[in-house]
Formats: structure tokens, C-alpha cells, sequence
């Protein structure tokens, strides 16, 4: 959550500053503001607004060649001009940004505020510009032994970027649960929470560890511990491009996303199947054919969209390696005191690698002795880094703050993973052959639903007027419907609620009315005739049914139909996922919604 970007060097920081909130815009919009310092002084902007009317605010051609800016997702305070960031003391000699939450921010205000200071946020932050500001008066001998200082008396999470108008040659930066990567430049150097921001200027990284300082000046950086030990970090280069980060010709990036799905299913399949022994190599997990045998269970670890791709990960699994499997929330996880057994295989599903609940999820795994594999998209990321091995989802960059293409590829990721746990157990040759061209077919058959986008778009805007809806799945469509309802609600902010299809006689009929559509997910499987059941009950009561399917339904038993091409069976959850995308996409359109920045949401969720 939140974006930071921070500059020292030769050109002019402004441009570089502003360049780089736009691009790190998705994780964070509530408020906006940078800080540079010029002859000494400290040239402040920020308020409660959007990146492209903070740059209205500032002065297009702003002297001063090191800085440090800020767009907020709002935890302490309101999103309030007071609030935004970055927050300085009293005096206007440092300025901070910072992602995170400060969990004893009350306690070292009220100290703060006992000595005569005035506070002018609610923001944890800003206690952390005092108390640097304090550390400096009282003899730190560097703005990097302030910082430290200052952080030994910090519980929580944070990565923050410190500047002083005194010192304006450097930027101090740290880490600690909250992501925080180094840009390597020819005299000049860059920081960010995340590589979008960098790599307009570099392909060179160095990403901090927790517990990690940095003080990075145009000549380079210097790492160290909270405990003033050195460290020694070896520079990475990232595989992405400026243009990876352009709409292009499109209008936002959901829908760039959602249509760029079949070429991302495509490189997540690449190299990893075996046509030859019918099933799948994922050479990151760093497991052979008897340690995979030696499991006995799976269970998949995530939160929101991530969560229900385990889901029909763990359906797999118990289909194809007749092992026991199941998901978990992560932020559930966390707080129970689980049992961990040797011989359970735990996959962490987590689209930035950054999700602070799957991290700390994780982390308590791994204190536990399991053994914790990491699926994500992003190298480098904190999950990747905790985990060792894995699943990478070569989604490509995922900018809409609802996940679509890096979700896809979780559920083939872990397709392959169930292959590949199957055929080292009972899953016959001609059956992982059956699977492994099914797999390669999945691009082409995406792409056949994506043809059909105008037809969906009729049907959102049909239903637009519809304040609640219902959606309804069994077995491999109940997470299909969770998904579904999960999209549907977080960009177009109509109330979607996702049921069992045979749950729905336990309650939620109660609930069916004329204006209350539903979306069913019907595939033509083994369970057609109970979910045309479903469909029949919803129907005498009122309800109007959407049904997503590929099966022949009877003649008017639905108000409207999403056709789906035909695959085999248990990969239907991936290929009835996609149209459930684009009815929630347009649907958001039709309403007129701010599609790729929903209210109260942001990607990558780096807080509790």
C-alpha cells in the first residue's frame, strides 16, 4: 500500500518524483505530496488529491536535484491535505515518507507532545520526522545514526525515506515489512516501493531486507543493520520495460489486463510441460519425485483473490493426487497457532510477493519447521526471499488494483503443481497427457471467451440497475462465484454475495426477489442436473438468473447466458473465471466507476 519514490543525483527531482507516483499510483490514492530541497530549504507540496492534480499544485520547472514523494492509502487520519505525506518537523528540516503502520505511534506522540511538541496530522509518521529531528539536536553524529536512533524505539512496519535540508546529498531509507527497492543510475541514484517506478531509469535494483538501512547518495549507497553492522548487497537487473506500464490503446488497465491474459498463460506455461510423461517440471520448487511423494497434504495460503485461487488449487490437488488440500485465509492463519506437520506442503499465493498477512503467515510457518513454497510475481519480493523456492507467475506487470492475468496464472500454476504431485502418484500417463493438452489450449480457448466481450458487456449493462446480486457455484465453481462476486463488488461497488449452490435452501432463498439477479456457474459436468436444479429454484421465486456455462441449458431457463468454450472438466474454473471478469468490468463501466482505483482499495497490501 502506499507508493513511494525518492531521487538524489544531478537532473532536477520534480519530474523524476511526479513521473514515479503515477506509476505507483494503484497502490495508493487517497492523497499525494513531494518534498526537494533547494539552497538548503525545504520546497513542501502535498494535499488530498490525485497524482495529476498534485502536478497543477507544483511548479512545472521547480529547482532542486534531491527529493522524496508520497501517494497515500489512508491508515492514521483522514485523507486530509494535513495527513498527506511527506511529513516534516517542526523546524521544516526533515521531511519522511513512509508505508505501514507504527503500533506504538500513541505512545511516542504523547512523549513527543510532552516536550512542547504541536502535531500538525493524525499520521503516525509524522512523530517519526520529530523524533529524528530530536535525535540530530541531541548529537547524532550522521542522519543515518538518527534514523537508526530513532527506529530502535519503533514497533511495527515500515519502509520509509528520510531527507534533511542540512545533508541534502543523501537520502536515508529503511525496511521493515514493508517493501523497499534501490535504483542503480550512472551519478544518481533512486528509491521506490516498488520497481515500477524505476524502470523508466534503471534496470539495476537492490532490494532491502528487513531490519535493513540504506543511505544512498549520486555515487552509490551503504547498507547496514539497525545494529550498525554493514551489509553486503549484489545489485539484480529486472526484466521489465518502461512500456510494460502503458495503456497503449486502452482505456484502463483492468481491461488491458484482462485481455492481455491468454499471452500471460502462455508464458507460465512456457517450458513447463512434458508431453512425453504427461506432466509438468516446475524446476522452482526444488522438490524430485520422492520428496514429492513424501507429502501428504497441501495447503494453500492467501488473501482475497489469492485465497480463492488456492482454493480450486486444493480441488485440484485432491482430484488429480488424491492428497488431502484445502486454502486458508492468511490473515486467519496468522493468529491461530497452527499445526505445522512435516509432511504438508504449504504454497504462499501472493501476487506483489509483499501481502504483509501471507508474509507473517509465512514467516510463522517457517518458525514451525513447514516447508513453505512461494507462488508470486514479482523476483525479489519478501515472500520469494522467505520462501527460497517456488512458483513464479510470469503474469507480467499487474497494475489494476483487482487482480485478473496474475490470478489466471496463480490457478495454472498450481494446475501444473496438481499435475505434476498426480503423476509421481496415480494419475495414469494418458491422463497427464489428457491434462498437458488441455493446458496448452487454454490461451486459445481464453481468447474465445474474450471474443465474446460484446455480448457480456450487454448483459452487465442489462443488470446494471441492480443494487445486490447472488452468485452461486458447486465444487469446482464455488470458488469460480467467489471470485466472481469479489470482482463485481470491489470495482463497481454493488453488493455481491457468492454462495454454494446448495446452501442457498439453508438461507439465502430467503433473500431471492425480482430484483435480486443471480449469477450461476454451470458447467456441463457430472453435477449439470443439480445445478439446473438450482437454477429452477431461484427462478420460482423471482429471481433472474445469469448462467455462465457451456452446457445446453433448457430453453428459457435463464434471463441471459455467458457462453463458455468447452475444455476438460476440472480446468473449467480457470476458463469460467474470465467472462465473470469482464461482467464485472463493464458492469463498473456502465455505472460510470473509477475502474482501476477503487474506493478504499489499493494493490499490494503491505498492512494489517
Amino acid at each position: 500500500m502506499c507508493g513511494i519514490v525518492g531521487y538524489v543525483g544531478a537532473r532536477a527531482a520534480t519530474p523524476v518524483l511526479l513521473e514515479g507516483l503515477h506509476r505507483l499510483e494503484y497502490r495508493g490514492y487517497d492523497s499525494a505530496g513531494l518534498a526537494v530541497v533547494h539552497r538548503g530549504r525545504l520546497r513542501l507540496t502535498k494535499a488530498a488529491v490525485r497524482v495529476d492534480e498534485l502536478r497543477e499544485l507544483v511548479e512545472p520547472d521547480q529547482p532542486g536535484t534531491v527529493g522524496i514523494a508520497h501517494t497515500r492509502w489512508a491508515t492514521h487520519g483522514e485523507p486530509t491535505d494535513a495527513n498527506a505525506h511527506p511529513h516534516v518537523d517542526t523546524a521544516k528540516r526533515i521531511a519522511v515518507v513512509h508505508n505501514g503502520i507504527i503500533e506504538n505511534a500513541d505512545l511516542l506522540r504523547a512523549k513527543l507532545t510532552a516536550k512542547g511538541v504541536d502535531f500538525a496530522s493524525e499520521t503516525d509518521t509524522e512523530a517519526l520526522a520529530h523524533l529524528v529531528a530530536s535525535a540530530l539536536e541531541e548529537g547524532a553524529p550522521s542522519l543515518e545514526e538518527a534514523v537508526r536512533a530513532t527506529l530502535r524505539g519503533v514497533n511495527g512496519a515500515y519502509g520509509l525515506v528520510v531527507l534533511d535540508t542540512h545533508n541534502p546529498g543523501q537520502l536515508v531509507v529503511a525496511r521493515n515489512g514493508s517493501p523497499i527497492v534501490l535504483g542503480l543510475g550512472d551519478g544518481e541514484m533512486f528509491v521506490a516501493s516498488d520497481v515500477a517506478a524505476l524502470v523508466r531509469y534503471t534496470h539495476r535494483v537492490v532490494y532491502l531486507d528487513d531490519g535493513e538501512l540504506a543511505t544512498i547518495s549520486p555515487d552509490g549507497f551503504v547498507t547496514s543493520t539497525l545494529q550498525a553492522r554493514r551489509t553486503a548487497k549484489t545489485p539484480t537487473t529486472v526484466d521489465l520495460e518502461d512500456s510494460d506500464y502503458q495503456l497503449g490503446e486502452y482505456a484502463n488497465f483492468m481491461h488491458k489486463e484482462i485481455r492481455e491474459q491468454p499471452e500471460a498463460v502462455r508464458r507460465t506455461l512456457a517450458g513447463r510441460l512434458d508431453e512425453r510423461f504427461g506432466t509438468a517440471r516446475l524446476g522452482g520448487l526444488n522438490l524430485d519425485p520422492r520428496a514429492m511423494r513424501g507429502i501428504r497434504r497441501v495447503k494453500f495460503i492467501g488473501c482475497g483473490s489469492a485465497y480463492y485461487a488456492g482454493q480450486i488449487g486444493a480441488n485440484l490437488v485432491e482430484e488429480w493426487a488424491r492428497l488431502p488440500a484445502d486454502a486458508e485465509p492468511a490473515s486467519e492463519l496468522r493468529y491461530r497457532n497452527p499445526v505445522v506437520e512435516e509432511d504438508t506442503l504449504y504454497v504462499a499465493v501472493s501476487q506483489s510477493g509483499e501481502t504483509a498477512d501471507t508474509l507473517a503467515a509465512v514467516q510463522e510457518l517457517c518458525r514451525k519447521g513447514g516447508r513453505v513454497i512461494g507462488a508470486v510475481n514479482s523476483v525479489g519480493s519478501a515472500i520469494a526471499r522467505a520462501c527460497g523456492s517456488g512458483v513464479f507467475l510470469h503474469a507480467g506487470p499487474e497494475v489494476s488494483v483487482a487482480s485478473t492475468k496474475a490470478y489466471t496464472n496463480m490457478v495454472v500454476c498450481f494446475a501444473m503443481l496438481a499435475l505434476s504431485l498426480g503423476r509421481v502418484r496415480d494419475l495414469s500417463v494418458s491422463d497427464g497427457a489428457r491434462i498437458v493438452e488441455a493446458l496448452q489450449s487454454l490461451p486459445d480457448h481464453i481468447t474465445a471467451v474474450l471474443s465474446g466481450e460484446n455480448t457480456i458487456s450487454e448483459v452487465a449493462k442489462e443488470h446494471s440497475n441492480a443494487e445486490r446480486m447472488f452468485f452461486v457455484g458447486r465444487v469446482r465453481g464455488w470458488p469460480v462465484a467467489r471470485e466472481g462476486a469479489q470482482k463485481l463488488k470491489e470495482i463497481s461497488y454493488v453488493h455481491a454475495e457468492a454462495y454454494q449452490a446448495g446452501e442457498l435452501k439453508h438461507g439465502p432463498l430467503a433473500l431471492i426477489d425480482p430484483a435480486m439477479p443471480s449469477v450461476v456457474v454451470v458447467p456441463d459436468d457430472e453435477l449439470l442436473a443439480k445445478n439446473i436444479a438450482t437454477i429452477e429454484q431461484i427462478k420460482a421465486r423471482g429471481g433472474p438468473v445469469i448462467a455462465v456455462t457451456n452446457a445446453e441449458l433448457p430453453e428459457g431457463l435463464a434471463d441471459s447466458l455467458i457462453r463458455v468454450p468447452r475444455g476438460e472438466p476440472e480446468l473449467d474454473p480457470i476458463l469460467f473465471t474470465v467472462p465473470l471478469q469482464l461482467f464485472a468490468y463493464h458492469l463498473a463501466r456502465h455505472l460510470g466507476r473509477d475502474i482501476d482505483k477503487p474506493r478504499n482499495l489499493a494493490k499490494s497490501v503491505t498492512v494489517e
